[in-house]
Order: structure tokens, then sequence, then C-alpha cells
């Protein structure tokens, strides 16, 4: 496995798991528990939401024919190495919000923070997760019944990680943990300053 400290390291003091999640795209046959699945449903249910709405919602495949229907709307490109992922989850919001007179304007900041509790605790109980945005989000709605209300903004596929040997030529080189950009360069005090 990827000893990541090799690859990143924090300039200011942060807990460790930050630093553990990232990205991989091998996955080994490892099976998820359901309780476990559960638990990091657990810790998305925790995230903060504009007036408490909680807009997240998950859909989840962890069996061969939910996961075939899946692999139906993600591009080709993520199928290569996502199809060994035992769990593929649909990251999904609610837009349309009575409390807030039609468009709740916050659903995708809130669905994204759930999304990260969720990744954390992954890392946290040693699986790994990736994110995906290359796949057909009307075929995916349409597969997945979900309501025109409702957004689907990502699919994260989720386990435990696997050996770089088993991707394709083409992805081995490319499994290895991405660094971040150094604070200063992003956060402006007063006013806005782009400096990337």
């Amino acid at each position: 496995m990827t000893d990541v400290n090799q690859f990143r390291k924090a300039s200011y003091s942060i807990d460790p798991i930050y630093i553990k999640r990232w990205s991989p795209r091998a996955f080994s046959d490892q099976k998820v528990l359901q309780e476990t699945l559960n638990s990091l449903f657990e810790a998305a249910r925790w995230a903060p939401s504009a007036a408490n709405v909680q807009p997240w919602r998950f859909v989840f495949a962890s069996d061969e024919s939910d996961k075939e229907k899946f692999l139906s709307f993600i591009n080709e490109g993520n199928v290569a190495w996502c199809k060994n992922a035992p769990v593929l989850i649909a990251i999904i919001s609610k837009v349309e919000e009575e409390r807030f007179g039609g468009n709740n304007p916050a659903h995708a900041f809130d669905t994204g923070t759930a999304w990260g509790f969720l990744a954390l605790e992954a890392a946290r109980k040693g699986l790994i997760t990736h994110a995906m945005g290359g796949f057909n989000k009307e075929k995916a709605k349409d597969v997945l019944a979900i309501p025109d209300a409702y957004q689907v903004h990502a699919i994260v596929a989720l386990g435990y990680q696997g050996e770089k040997e088993s991707l394709e030529e083409a992805y081995q080189n490319r499994e290895v943990p991405s660094n971040r950009n150094e604070v200063e360069s992003f956060v402006s005090e007063g006013t806005f300053d782009e400096k990337l």
C-alpha cells in the first residue's frame, strides 16, 4: 500500500485523517459490511445544513445487478477502474425546498459537506473513496428513478484499497496521492486576491 506521508505534508497542525484521505482507483475485492456502510451514512447525517433541511440523499449499489445499473451511465474511462469497487454511491441533493419558497440555494453546498463527512469517516475506517463527475447525469436520474426536484452531483466508488497492479497500465502511474496548494495561495484577508 501507498505511504501517503511520502507525498503529502501539512504546513500547519491538523489531524492526520486529512492527509490520509485521498482518491485511489485500485480496489480490493473485500466486501464492505452493511453496518460499516451505515456508519458512513451516519457520519454524513451530522453535516451542517442551511435551516437544517439536510438536502443530501444517497443511492448505493453493492450487489452486482445494482452495480451494473450504475455502470450503464458512468463514462467508459471511469468504468475501467470503478467496476472493481464493492460499492458505488450516487451523491444527490434535493433542490426544491418549501421553507425557502422554491429552490434551496444551499443544496449543493450542504450536500458537498455531507459527502466530505462521509469521505473522512471512510478514511478513518480504513476505506478509500473516489468521487467521479464523469457520468451521464440525465441517464443516472432515469436509471436510479431520481425525481426532477433532485440533482445528482457525483458518483463515488468505495471500498478497501487494492494493489495498483490490478489497474490497467494507463492508471498505474496515476495511483499516488496528489498534493495540495499552500494555504497562502487561496486565502486572503479583508478583500479577495486571486493568487493562483
